[in-house]
């Protein structure tokens, strides 16, 4: 019994000594030992069809500034990268009326804030604005598509956004310092006084409260839009 065991053992180490030299002198090539893989098979891609958010579902911007400002951002698309909101300004409605128009494009979202148009486009402060000019010391305000071109600090107004007027109707804007900026005569309390908002020298006053957020969120790239 004890002869076999020790022939089965020496044997095994025979075997193994062979499979050992047995490598050694044949290559075995790496497809022998890879596994067949199994064929892949890609789904079929479906088309979706996403229907966009309805640009205004509170019905809160009238259909003709709205058709006008999309317009603009095709005409000015080179100097309008960002898409996701803009901001209209319907000059037809009285200065009291909540008529500048924060559309989200993405969401669908709108929200409306209060702002001034110039003593010049108003001489009676009937609190509608009559007249628009691009003409530097009229004090008017102009109509048209801007660019934001980003927050920025005055000494006299203070924070404000800056625009580029884009149009023959107010491409004169940064030689007027026309700017989206806070005044006294934009906010609430005046309103509740006055009855209509103040007056400004052309630019777009707003609620100093409203000023903050506004500042941040229009940024530079994006369109304001004035139209009456």
């Amino acid at each position: 019994m004890r002869l076999s065991r020790r022939g089965l053992i020496l044997g095994g180490s025979a075997m193994l000594a062979g499979c050992a030299s047995a490598s050694a002198t044949a290559p075995v090539t790496t497809a022998a030992l890879q596994p067949v893989a199994a064929p892949v098979v890609v789904p079929p891609v479906q088309t979706v069809s996403v229907t966009p958010p309805p640009l205004d579902p509170r019905g809160a911007v009238p259909k003709d500034l709205m058709d006008r400002a999309m317009a603009a951002l095709d005409v000015h698309h080179r100097k309008l990268p960002l898409r996701d909101r803009m901001y209209l300004v319907d000059f037809k409605k009285f200065s009291g009326d909540e008529r500048l128009y924060e559309v989200d494009l993405i969401a669908g979202e709108v929200k409306v804030l209060r702002t001034c148009h110039g003593r010049g486009s108003d001489p009676d402060h009937s609190g509608y604005a009559r007249r628009f000019s691009n003409t530097p010391d009229s004090n008017m305000s102009s109509i048209g598509a801007y660019a934001t071109a980003g927050a920025s600090w005055g000494k006299q107004q203070g924070p404000n956004v800056l625009l580029d007027g884009l149009e023959y109707t107010n491409d004169k804007a940064r030689e007027r310092a026309i700017i989206v900026h806070g005044a006294d005569y934009a906010d609430p309390d005046f309103l509740a006084r006055e009855g209509k908002l103040g007056r400004s020298y052309g630019c777009f006053s707003v609620a100093h409260t409203d000023l903050p957020e506004l500042r941040e969120r229009m940024g530079e790239g994006r369109l304001l839009f004035a139209w009456a």
